[in-house]
């Protein structure tokens, strides 16, 4: 029997089978959903992908289920409570960051109606297709990222550089970055 082909970077371990499976290339539209994304790829620097999936159902219950009207209202007191509690990452700029980010959202939301609206547009609502062989075909930035990385900047936004920005795009299926020999793709495409 032929083993499955997947993405190289999705290895054995289930968490990773599942997120590369169901989630990562999906295009996502929930605002919730959307804001967890963002908040997790900035906590995800400097780190492996791995960490933050093992670590992301303690990040939802300390961030109250990452519902930006809530993050955006935490007191110097619930920082230092998140920086005490080992679950997730203790980074004081990156906690700074998802506080600060989550006010930042808000105000996207305010402006364009959704945060949603604000960042597909950027691909007229269509995921890119990266038709990649090998994964080191893949970008890690492009113009588009780029871009995007210097609005949220702009914005207010923290921990929000090309790269995270990438990788949040393909997070949240704005780009559909799977193998062409990957399984998921070939059901896709």
């Amino acid at each position: 029997m032929e083993k499955i082909k997947r993405c190289p970077w999705a290895k054995d371990q289930e968490i990773y089978l599942a997120y590369h499976d169901k989630e990562w290339g999906v295009p996502l539209h929930d605002e919730r959903g959307l804001f967890e994304m963002l908040i997790l790829e900035g906590m995800q620097a400097g780190l492996s992908w791995i960490t933050i999936l093992k670590k992301r159902a303690a990040f939802k219950e300390v961030f109250d289920n990452f519902e930006p009207e809530k993050v955006a209202l935490y007191s110097a007191d619930k920082i230092a409570e998140l920086l005490k509690d080992e679950r997730i990452i203790r980074n004081k700029l990156k906690i700074n960051a998802a506080v600060n980010n989550a006010k930042s959202f808000l105000e996207i939301q305010k402006e364009f109606g959704s945060f949603d609206t604000y960042i597909w547009r950027y691909v007229d609502n269509k995921p890119i297709v990266g038709h990649w062989k090998s994964s080191e075909e893949v970008p890690i930035t492009t113009p588009l990222s780029d871009e995007i990385s210097k609005d949220l900047k702009k914005r207010g936004f923290k921990f929000v550089g090309s790269t995270i920005v990438y990788s949040f795009m393909q997070a949240i299926g704005m780009v559909d970055d799977h193998l062409t020999d990957c399984i998921i793709y070939q059901r896709r495409h």
